[in-house]
C-alpha cells in the first residue's frame, strides 16, 4: 500500500485471530486470516478472508468441504465480535481461499469458486445479494507451464511458491513478466517465500514418511523401530519420528 493511499483510504488490510475455539467444536487454526476493505464499492464493505496453502490434495476428505466448514466457523464466530443479540445485519462476508500446490492433473491451472446463490422455485423475487451472499470458498489449483491457462495469478503463485526456483530466478520473472518492481522489502519477502516453500516441501516429505511408519505398524504389527528399519530411516533421524508418533 502506497503511504498516500493509506492515508486517504484508511487501513485496507488488518490481521485477524488465526485461532477459532469453541467448547463443543474444538479449535480451528487458520494459516492466514485477515479483514479487508473494498474501496471500489459504493460503500466500504469489510470482508473476513482466510487463506490456506494445501500441499496434499487427498488428505482423506474433500478439501472443499473443509473450506466450507472454515467459512461456517468464520461466520458463527462473528457473534459477540461483529454483532450481538439479533443484529445479523452486521454479519460480514467471509472467504476461504485454498492454494493447492499438488492437485490431480485434471485440476491443474484451475480456479473454482463455490458460492451461495438465490434460486426461485415458485414466483420471481430478488433479495438483495448482500443479504445472502455471505460465504465464498475458492480453490486455486496450481499447475505448470505448457498449459494455455498458465498465466496471471496461477503463474504468479506457482513461481512464488516453487521450491525448485531460486530467489534470483523468481525476482527476474516477477520483474519481466509481471512488471513488479523489486524493492528491498519485496526482495526480502521473496526470499522468505522461498524459504517457506522449501520448508513446506520438507514437511510434506516428513509427513509422508510418518504415515508410512504408522501404516507398517498397523498392517504388520511391527514396532516403530522395526518399521523405520524397513524404511531405511537413518538412526540419527529416528528419534524425531518417534516423538511425532507419540503426539
Amino acid at each position: 500500500m502506497h503511504p498516500d493511499e493509506e492515508k486517504a483510504g484508511g487501513e485496507q488490510i488488518r490481521g485477524a485471530n488465526t485461532e477459532n475455539s469453541t467448547i463443543k467444536e474444538g479449535t480451528v487454526t487458520y494459516d492466514i486470516c485477515f479483514y479487508a476493505l473494498v474501496p471500489q464499492s459504493e460503500k466500504r464493505v469489510s470482508l473476513i478472508i482466510n487463506v490456506e496453502a494445501q500441499n496434499n490434495f487427498y488428505p482423506g476428505y474433500p478439501i472443499i468441504k473443509r473450506g466450507i466448514y472454515y467459512c461456517s466457523r468464520m461466520i458463527s464466530s462473528q457473534f459477540g465480535v461483529e454483532f450481538t443479540g439479533a443484529h445479523y445485519e452486521h454479519l460480514k462476508k467471509v472467504y476461504s481461499i485454498w492454494i493447492c500446490q499438488n492437485p490431480p492433473k485434471h485440476r491443474e491451472n484451475t480456479i473454482t469458486r463455490y458460492v451461495v446463490q438465490e434460486e426461485n422455485i415458485i414466483g420471481d423475487v430478488a433479495e438483495k445479494k448482500e443479504n445472502y451472499d455471505l460465504l465464498t470458498a475458492v480453490m486455486i489449483c496450481l499447475g505448470h507451464s505448457g498449459d494455455n491457462k498458465y498465466t496471471g495469478i496461477l503463474k504468479l503463485l506457482d513461481v512464488l511458491l516453487s521450491s525448485e526456483k531460486e530467489p534470483e530466478e523468481k525476482k527476474k520473472i516477477l520483474q519481466d513478466d509481471f512488471d513488479i518492481k523489486m524493492t528491498r522489502m519485496l526482495e526480502s519477502e521473496v526470499q522468505a517465500v522461498c524459504n517457506l516453500s522449501k520448508g513446506v516441501e520438507e514437511n510434506g516429505i516428513k509427513k509422508g514418511i510418518l504415515v508410512s511408519i504408522q501404516n507398517l505398524m498397523e498392517s504388520m504389527g511391527w514396532t516403530a523401530e522395526q518399521a523405520m528399519k524397513a524404511l531405511k530411516i537413518p538412526e540419527t533421524e529416528q528419534a524425531l519420528y518417534v516423538d511425532n508418533l507419540r503426539k
